[in-house]
């Protein structure tokens, strides 16, 4: 089975929290019009001040993402 990897892009500030909904549209728009697999594409709140957009992408396609869309860390998916 292989691997799955967590993009992950921040924004802080008050605003935080919209500007990660409104990223990952932009994330799923970028895989369907690359015709790429994704498992998920998502926000998580930290706080008020702190959220996380994320798209999870199967391992063999993460440096397509990668390069394209420059996200500010990556993980193994759990």
């Amino acid at each position: 089975m292989e691997r799955k990897i967590k993009l992950i892009w921040d924004f802080r500030g008050p605003e935080a929290k919209e500007i990660a909904k409104h990223h990952v549209v932009h994330l799923e728009e970028f895989a369907i019009k690359e015709n790429l697999d994704f498992f998920q594409a998502d926000i998580q709140d930290i706080n008020e001040m702190y959220c996380l957009a994320y798209i999870t992408v199967p391992e063999k396609d993460m440096i397509v993402y990668r390069d394209a869309l420059k996200p500010h860390r990556g993980e193994v998916a759990k």
